[in-house]
This record gives structure tokens, C-alpha cells and sequence, in this order.
């Protein structure tokens, strides 16, 4: 019988997202006022590592709603991770659990011929910016450029991990 560490260290079910993230200097980036962006609205299920997303499109209003589960790995930039798409009732089922929640925008933001999703929190978390890139395999993922906008790299620091950031804030860290 297949269990959720044989997913983990081989997945079957799941595909491997490689990503790197950064802390942003919000003086640095091009003005982020009036750009087409995605709201995201995530529930982080309490006691799990399930994510519950909504994602509403600024231009269309197109909703999309996802239950996304990451995996523990060792390797913080190349996870396991798995989703389902879920219709309306299904979401409402999982909002009634209890869960952390936080709100961003997420910005299609381009540096050097790479597009970067830069994602400025909103509510608690306000004043927070975090660009991310995802990778097709680790060699692309060690060779994307650092955004010239990027204060410093937090990919492997759990601080910014978004669990982290929904359940106990803003790091002590920032600069």
C-alpha cells in the first residue's frame, strides 16, 4: 500500500515544483498600481498541509478554486505537490475548517527576459513583497537570475514559507 512518505520520496500522484523566492524592495519594482494581477486568498487548514486557494482574475473576474497539498522534502526547492480543482461547493466544505488565512495580489512583473510572479500581501502582512519563479528542472532553476528588485533570496527560509507568514506574521528578520 502506497502512503504519503512514498509520495514524498517518489511521487506517483504528485509532480515536483521547483521554485525560488525572494524578498522585494517594493522602491525597487515598476509601479504596481493599476496592473493586472491576481487576487489570491488562501486558507492554511490548521494541523495540516493543505492549502485552500481562491484566485480571482483583476481584468476578467474569472474565479479559480484549488486544494493544494506540499509535501515535506528535505529539498526545499524542489517539493512534491499535489492539486485538485474544486467547485464551488467544494470549497465552501473546506472553508468551514479552521485555518489561517492570507490575502496578496500577484503580479506578472518581467526583469532581464524572465517573468517573475511578484506577490504584495495585503491585511496583516501589508507591506510584504515576495517575488517567486518556478523552474521545469533543477539546472533552470539553479540558472534563474536573481531579480534586480530582489532585496535578498528567501527560498530556504522557512520564515517565508506562506504557512509560516499566515499563521505567525511578518518575520522578525525583514530589513
Amino acid at each position: 500500500m502506497r502512503s504519503g512518505v512514498d509520495e514524498a520520496a517518489t511521487p506517483k500522484y504528485a509532480h515536483v515544483e521547483r521554485e525560488r523566492r525572494w524578498l522585494v524592495a517594493l522602491d525597487r519594482l515598476p509601479t504596481l498600481t493599476g496592473q493586472r494581477h491576481v487576487l489570491i486568498e488562501d486558507r492554511y487548514i490548521d494541523n495540516t498541509a493543505l492549502r485552500l486557494r481562491r484566485m480571482t482574475d483583476s481584468t476578467s473576474n474569472a474565479v479559480a478554486l484549488k486544494l493544494t497539498k506540499k509535501y515535506a522534502h528535505a529539498d526545499t526547492r524542489a517539493r512534491p505537490i499535489v492539486t485538485a480543482y474544486l467547485d464551488a461547493n467544494e470549497y465552501a466544505v473546506f472553508t468551514a475548517l479552521p485555518a489561517h488565512a492570507l490575502v496578496k495580489r500577484r503580479f506578472p512583473i518581467a526583469d532581464g527576459g524572465v517573468t517573475f510572479s511578484v506577490d504584495q500581501f495585503l491585511g496583516p502582512l501589508a507591506g510584504l513583497i515576495l517575488a517567486e519563479r518556478e523552474a521545469v528542472d533543477a539546472d533552470s532553476l539553479i540558472a534563474l537570475p536573481t531579480p534586480v528588485w530582489a532585496l535578498r533570496e528567501v527560498t530556504d527560509d522557512p520564515q517565508f514559507a506562506g504557512g509560516t507568514l499566515a499563521t505567525h506574521g511578518l518575520p522578525e528578520t525583514l530589513p
